[in-house]
């Protein structure tokens, strides 16, 4: 991991060396984001039952109206303000991320307040995963092999949810998933065509629900 300043190329840490290409780079969408990684829409919807709650044990109580719609205001306020604080964050994810595919690598920058880079080799991704949205956004699971670790908190949000004991980085609500996913799966053949395999190719267990496989990764 390392800083930005001075970058020589936009999200990466350094030049690339010689005979690597990059081919691909994008950010996660905003929107996507918030919905699927922060769950706003599934809050709103809390919220919205619990105010409708409210308002009828209210009235039910005894409650005038005009004080009970004076509270319910009130409470629609907090409510608003909670989900736009999480609309925010999710914006400013999606700004400051930056997401590249290389012939022979995937570069992570993330991070609001403290900017850094994740590189992760080819070598060290031990299988791809795919899950789509049907706005078309989608989230990409890494699963990652050798002993190396990455903290679960610092790859937030961009890591598969409930992996606390080993962290998985993702390319989470990537605008056109399905051909990031291709271009990404198109890479890793490539990559393993130049070099010798080490183990087989790894798999992620899919339901209708989860990332479905894209495909092993290169030794």
């Amino acid at each position: 991991m390392s800083g930005h300043a001075g970058e020589p190329l936009r999200a990466l840490p350094g030049p690339l060396p010689a005979g690597e290409r990059l081919i691909w780079q994008g950010a996660p969408s905003w929107a996507s984001l918030a919905r699927h990684a922060l769950h706003v829409g599934k809050l709103a919807a809390y919220f919205a039952g619990l105010l409708l709650w409210y308002v009828g044990a209210s009235l039910a109580g005894g409650e005038a109206l005009g004080a009970t719609t004076l509270s319910a205001l009130k409470l629609a306020a907090l409510a608003t303000g909670a989900l736009g604080v999480l609309v925010l964050i999710a914006w400013l994810a999606a700004r400051s991320t930056v997401y590249t595919i290389t012939s022979r690598r995937i570069v992570l920058r993330i991070g609001v307040a403290l900017p850094m880079s994740v590189n992760l080799p080819f070598a060290i991704v031990g299988a791809a995963a795919l899950r789509l949205y049907p706005d078309g956004t989608g989230d990409i699971p890494l699963r990652l092999t050798g002993d190396g670790r990455l903290g679960f908190i610092h790859l937030w949000p961009h890591a598969r949810p409930w992996r606390l004991a080993r962290p998985e980085p993702m390319l989470r609500s990537v605008p056109d998933a399905a051909r990031v996913a291709e271009i990404l799966a198109q890479a890793l053949t490539g990559a393993a065509g130049t070099q010798p395999a080490q183990s087989a190719a790894g798999k992620v267990v899919a339901t209708a629900r989860k990332p479905r496989p894209l495909m092993g990764a290169a030794a």
